[in-house]
């Protein structure tokens, strides 16, 4: 019987062996992703104007509002052909017109542009260009105008999701300025929410313009915005409740943001949107966060922090971080404070009393885009709370070329379409993991390896079941007779004298 056990033993660990082999991911070598095209914010020198720059300083004061930041201009741009064959070489040198200034990621303006820098650009003295002509690629950074807007990607696009959710029934809280409720593209669908700050009843007016924004990146409808493609929310039939916490550019007080998030949930809100004023860190605001989700409701909120600390991560909260096209952040976001991203450089948006797009850049933008992405999952699994909806964004987002989750990017981009992918239509849903058949290949290898592995078990335990009857059979053996005994001499007995 030991025999049996020990061979037995044997072969289980053949068994586990073959199994972990098995178990392991394929090894097959695939080949590195292409590079993604490095997009820039650019100006070109213009000439000919009493307003037209003519040096760094004169760049650096008009788009980055800072003219002590010309050196950080110039490092992006030393040295670097020019289209008049010349190049940067000193901060304080004569710029010529037509030159392409590479900017920092944080310029605005009118004349700020983005995209692929020109490589062939033309040796002329650049002029306005024709009606309606644009380069490739590219799109003004505070334009009405989003033709070339580089988040028109058909694999990020929220349209995929539709046949599965439009946001219909979902209630988002935009915790920021206000929401313009005369907006054409959320006509009807903007509740009168509550201003926080002056104890009133109504928000939906905004004066700062960023809560509109958020608000038509969330639930704008289609068929608004012309001319120019319009600006279509992710979730374009969702509700919004506007609750204002700030009223100017400056910080919010965290207490009412934490009162702003409880008013958010109080009316009904499944979905909370944080602006950019929002102080996760904070101990009212991270209470308020806590609060809202075990009252079943979703918190989205910007990763970005004071002090660089990355705020405490929470369950059915989704800390955000806002990238560009090419997937690089738009600020620096504390390293472990990223759950996902989303976009956040350039978006098309609408502002306050706005028919055409206008680009923003900015983490709140990223937030919205992820808020509407958490409307139209609620909307498609009424059954999932919000620990489970949070949850389920960051584990379908594409992680890009990194592991996930990453401490800069955390789980990766967020994907509407196999956020809300349910059953058979989840067969479009990215598969993070590799091949999709290997899995089937290892369940089948793994069965007939089981097969195999009874057989060998039952031959054996046959054969030495056979060998221990065989042996039962054999006479008992013979001890053998006793030996006689021994006779003592007679000399030991003391008969001889």
């Amino acid at each position: 019987m030991s025999r049996l056990l020990v061979s037995w033993t044997r072969s289980l660990g053949c068994l586990m062996a073959t199994c972990a082999l098995l178990l392991a991911p394929p090894g097959v070598a695939r080949a590195a992703p292409a590079p993604p095209p490095t997009y820039v914010k650019y100006y070109t020198v213009s000439g000919g104007s009493e307003e037209a720059v003519t040096d760094l300083t004169g760049v650096a004061a008009r788009f980055l509002a800072d003219p002590d930041r010309a050196d950080e201009v110039y490092r992006l741009n030393e040295g670097r052909r020019q289209p008049d064959g010349r190049a940067l070489t000193a901060v304080g040198q004569r710029l010529s017109p037509g030159w392409l200034l590479v900017l920092p990621w944080d310029a605005s303006g009118d004349e700020v542009r983005y995209g692929l820098l020109p490589a062939d650009t033309p040796t002329a003295k650049p002029g306005r260009s024709p009606a309606g002509a644009r380069v490739a690629g590219c799109v003004d950074a505070a334009s009405g105008n989003n033709a070339g807007s580089p988040w028109v990607d058909p694999e990020l696009s929220p349209a995929r999701a539709w046949p599965h959710s439009t946001g219909a029934g979902a209630l988002v809280a935009v915790v920021d300025s206000g929401v313009d409720g005369e907006l054409a593209a959320l006509s009807g669908r903007v509740a009168p929410g509550s201003d926080v700050i002056t104890g009133k009843a109504r928000a939906d007016t905004d004066c700062l313009g960023t809560g509109t924004a958020m608000a038509s990146v969330i639930a704008a409808s289609a068929g608004t915005g012309s001319p120019g493609p319009p600006v279509v929310g992710v979730a374009p039939e969702a509700a919004v409740l506007p609750v204002r916490v700030v009223a100017d550019a400056t910080d919010a007080d965290p207490r009412r943001t934490a009162l702003g998030i409880e008013v958010a949930v109080s009316a009904g809100a499944t979905v909370v949107a944080l602006g950019g004023y929002a102080k996760l860190t904070d101990p009212a605001v991270t209470e308020a966060v806590r609060s809202a989700v075990a009252h079943d409701v979703v918190v989205v909120a910007p990763a970005t922090t004071a002090d660089g600390t990355p705020a405490a991560a929470q369950e059915g909260l989704l800390r955000v971080a806002g990238v560009g096209p090419d997937r690089r952040p738009v600020l620096a976001y504390p390293a472990g404070g990223v759950d996902v991203t989303a976009p956040g450089l350039d978006v098309p948006t609408l502002g306050v009393g706005a028919t055409t797009p206008r680009s923003r850049t900015g983490t709140e933008y990223a937030v919205a885009y992820v808020a509407g992405v958490a409307a139209l999952v609620r909307t498609a699994l009424p059954g999932a709370d919000a620990v489970q909806v949070a949850r389920r964004i960051a584990a379908t987002a594409d992680p890009g070329v990194r592991s996930s989750p990453s401490p800069e990017h955390g789980w990766g981009m967020v994907d509407p379409l196999a956020a809300v992918s349910t059953g058979p239509d989840a067969a479009a849903e990215p598969d993070h993991a590799g091949s999709g058949t290997w899995p089937a290949l290892l369940a089948a290898g793994l069965g007939l390896l089981l097969l195999t592995a009874v057989g060998v078990f039952g031959r054996r335990a046959r054969r030495l079941t056979r060998r221990a009857a065989d042996a039962a059979v054999l006479p008992e053996p013979v001890e053998p007779a006793a030996l006689p005994e021994p006779v003592e001499p007679a000399v030991a007995r003391g008969v001889l004298p």
